[in-house]
């Protein structure tokens, strides 16, 4: 007697009608047609089943402030930051945790399981630090929540955070975190890319880092932190978020620069939402739009996770918590439009952003955890395009969330009374793979 049995499931790499059975919170049993009974069955009718989205890299100590204490007006990534510096003295520990759990609902609703967020370390009250230690306490039951120490306003930068950091890694925050772009020199930048691997490298930590940030080609310390993460070691267990400077480097430095992250294990962590959105904000036509080489890192057998990055803060007024329209966008704006290229994309918003958080026990294989997504698609290209339902959201075998698939009435003569998007795929792929 299973705990849940999964019938007529598709699953990410392409088998189909695909059982399911899970017990004891981890999937027991994976093949066509299993004989035997469960507590409670769910027929998939041919569906996407896909291991639960993972987003690499948010900011859940910022999420749904939007509006506090005003708007970007200038929707630039500087004016975010000023925004959240007159925000940071105003905020406390209750609003704080009511934000970051109201958004964690809607990241379970949307099948988002794990997620890495930054915790700003700049002020020394660390009030953001107990908030989020906090909540990923409280959701620990139906969400892998990770931490990383950020000090927002520069490493060396600011006054104290060098103190603020190890604090915060001291009350139990899991990842070491920089800004180096953001430090007053080129060489502060270095300097703290540095100093915070050496962190990292003491206390056994992984680092993540927001890194060149910027339109300027000369910033270049995802070079230092490539190097840096040989130098202590720390292969595999470092992340390069943003990457966006690589858009307009040249072609000749980027032919070096790109071995250099894959012989350092680096994980790559593109935002495609808000890399669009904030970056080329001061050239005219043509724009650039700022996100990172993502086909060439993938094509170089570096690990390329999808981050959210943020939902209606002071950076970004939008967002939804739905990692299928990271997808989505990355599609469009990497011009990765092929078969292929599609599947490694709803890989990047999955098990490559698993594996540059480390996660265990994730995946859709016999004695991993019973975390699943029923999607209202057949594949991932059709999850992808529609930016699917989700029709039931399972966390280590137990139905958390479900929705009623969606559909539309039509009142048309002569025409069919109910539309499906999902019915509308091809029987056969008509794209080039």
């Amino acid at each position: 007697m299973f705990d849940l049995l999964i019938r007529n499931a598709n699953l990410p790499d392409g088998r189909r009608n695909i059982d399911i059975a899970i017990a004891d919170g981890r999937i027991a049993a994976l093949q066509p047609r299993i004989d035997a009974k469960a507590r409670e069955e769910i027929d998939a009718t041919g569906r996407l089943v896909s291991p639960p989205f993972v987003d690499p890299h948010f900011h859940l100590d910022a999420t749904l402030s939007l509006g506090l204490p005003r708007m970007n007006r200038s929707g630039t990534l500087l004016e975010g930051i000023a925004l959240w510096g007159e925000l940071r003295p105003m905020l406390t520990r209750e609003a704080l945790i009511e934000r970051a759990l109201r958004y964690c609902d809607l990241a379970v609703s949307q099948g988002l399981l794990a997620i890495r967020s930054h915790v700003d370390t700049s002020d020394p009250r660390l009030v953001t630090v107990e908030a989020m230690i906090e909540v990923r306490e409280r959701v620990a039951p139906y969400l892998d929540l990770q931490l990383v120490a950020f000090p927002q306003d520069g490493y060396f930068r600011s006054l104290g955070a060098e103190d603020a950091l190890k604090r915060a890694l001291d009350m139990g925050v899991d990842v070491v975190g920089g800004i180096p772009h953001f430090e007053r020199t080129m060489q502060e930048g270095a300097a703290s890319v540095e100093a915070l691997c050496r962190v990292a490298a003491e206390r056994g930590l992984p680092v993540d880092m927001h890194c060149d940030e910027t339109d300027d080609p000369m910033s270049r310390h995802i070079e230092t932190l490539a190097a840096a993460t040989v130098r202590f070691g720390l292969q595999g267990r470092v992340a390069g978020s943003h990457l966006t400077s690589m858009h307009s480097m040249d072609n000749y430095y980027v032919s070096k620069l790109i071995p250099l992250i894959a012989e350092a294990g680096i994980h790559a962590i593109p935002n495609p939402l808000i890399n669009i959105m904030l970056q080329g904000r001061h050239d005219t036509y043509p724009k650039r739009r700022g996100m990172t080489r993502i086909p060439e890192l993938m094509a170089a057998g570096v690990n390329v996770a999808l981050g959210h990055d943020c939902v209606m803060d002071p950076w970004y007024s939008m967002g939804s918590g739905d990692m299928l329209e990271v997808g989505h966008m990355a599609i469009h704006v990497a011009q990765m439009a092929s078969i292929a290229d599609k599947q490694r994309i709803f890989e990047a918003i999955t098990v490559n952003s698993a594996k540059a958080l480390g996660l265990e026990g994730y995946g859709l294989e016999k004695g991993c955890n019973g975390d699943l997504v029923i999607l209202q698609a057949r594949d991932p290209l059709e999850a992808l395009r529609l930016k699917a339902n989700r029709l039931a959201v399972i966390r280590r075998g137990r139905i958390i969330a479900r929705s009623e698939p969606r559909s539309t009435q039509l009142m048309l003569d002569g025409r069919p009374g109910m539309v499906d998007a999902a019915d509308y795929a091809p029987t056969t792929a008509a794209e080039g793979g």
